[in-house]
């Protein structure tokens, strides 16, 4: 679905058509699992089209649900939208829907580390073998499809070291190995507006809706964006697997995206004056945001992203001790300790070199200092500046 207005335009009107708004500016809330047919004839009607948006079933969705699904649908230029309970399962049950006992799955060594348990889990005990692969191999990814390679998975930026994949280049080699592969994404850092991945060949933008999409870490969802070629057997396997969120689920997550293009240039705008500060400390060794030029894949981030988000990571000089950790990551006054992210807060987070290293097979980089992740908020930036630099300090004492 191509869109005819900006993106701007697009968050506010997208998804409030008459029939879900009925009257009102925002969606209604249509709370249902039984959904009341008026004969035989509507009852027929229903069940030819209960996968066109045709109340059918709560699993099926809500008027609620159709709304949320045409805006993410319109925003990021698919076919259709399915939603899941949260982005695990909305990256677990796109694979799964595409992969059967004896195939085999292209992974980023650097994806998001429950990805990669799934596959060390689930998808061994399935008899699916995976290859973990350099998130920079770039064209290079042809060499690693086999015969039975089924799904070529991307995330970019990466989890914690945020590097940027060469995207079109690995579409087009994996494309001319095998045009059938299915090319996914976990799409959440660009929020699926700042990276428009199905414009480059990408058959799925995945997202942990949880984080930019609601925006205020009150919600857990995930999404899944389809082209048309493999919208049909993501929809209908993931209503098997009983995938579905509550209505009130969908009309906040609706409810934040009308947001999403303001609050992404306040996260830029505030990450990168953080990052450029960060980058003049002597405890840093390298800050890797993406829009920085120490950050691997910046010039595919300048050729193909929009914008910028809040979450980056920064290496320090040093492996810091516990105490030294607990020096500095206990007291800050702003940033707080949390998982998740891509809320109106800011947060942080740390990882060792060591376990860097478990995490991203396949990959020849080996950081040798403590990884500081921080996600940027909505707080003054210089007052956040100065509780890193508190922190900084701390380490000195």
């Amino acid at each position: 679905m191509q869109n005819k207005h900006s993106l701007a335009t697009t968050l506010v009107h997208a998804g409030r058509n008459q029939r879900v708004c009925q009257g009102s500016v925002n969606p209604v809330i249509q709370r249902a699992s039984s959904l009341v047919f008026e004969n035989l004839a509507h009852k027929k009607e229903a069940t030819i089209n209960r996968a066109k948006q045709a109340l059918f079933y709560g699993r099926r969705g809500t008027l609620t649900h159709f709304a949320l699904q045409d805006l993410m649908t319109e925003m990021e230029n698919g076919a259709g939208c399915y939603l899941y309970p949260c982005g695990a399962a909305a990256v677990t049950n796109s694979i799964l829907a595409f992969v059967q006992t004896g195939d085999h799955v292209l992974m980023t060594g650097a994806a998001y580390e429950p990805t990669q348990d799934f596959c060390n889990t689930i998808l061994s005990k399935m008899a699916i073998s995976t290859t973990y692969y350099d998130p920079l191999i770039g064209a290079k990814i042809k060499d690693l499809i086999q015969p039975n390679t089924k799904v070529l998975f991307l995330e970019s930026p990466s989890s914690l070291t945020m590097e940027v994949q060469d995207v079109p280049a690995i579409v087009k080699a994996a494309r001319e190995v095998n045009p059938d592969i299915v090319i996914m994404i976990d799409n959440t850092w660009a929020g699926g507006i700042l990276f428009k991945a199905l414009d480059y060949g990408v058959d799925i933008s995945i997202q942990a809706g949880t984080k930019y999409l609601v925006g205020h870490s009150d919600v857990m969802i995930g999404t899944a964006v389809s082209n048309a070629r493999c919208w049909d057997q993501l929809r209908e396997n993931s209503y098997l697997m009983g995938q579905m969120v509550d209505a009130d689920t969908a009309y906040t997550t609706a409810r934040g995206i009308r947001s999403l293009s303001v609050r992404f240039k306040q996260h830029t705008e505030s990450s990168i004056k953080v990052a450029n500060w960060l980058k003049q400390r002597p405890e840093v060794k390298a800050v890797y945001h993406p829009a920085l030029p120490s950050c691997p894949g910046h010039e595919f981030f300048v050729r193909d992203f929009t914008g910028s988000a809040g979450l980056f990571s920064f290496e320090l000089k040093e492996k810091l001790s516990y105490d030294k950790l607990s020096a500095f990551m206990d007291h800050f006054e702003l940033f707080t300790m949390a998982y998740s992210w891509g809320g109106y807060e800011s947060l942080i987070l740390y990882t060792q070199p060591e376990e860097l290293k478990r995490i991203r097979p396949n990959i020849d980089r080996t950081l040798t200092g403590t990884l500081i992740r921080v996600h940027i908020g909505f707080e003054d930036v210089n007052e956040l500046i100065a509780d890193l630099e508190a922190g900084f300090e701390r380490l000195q004492g």
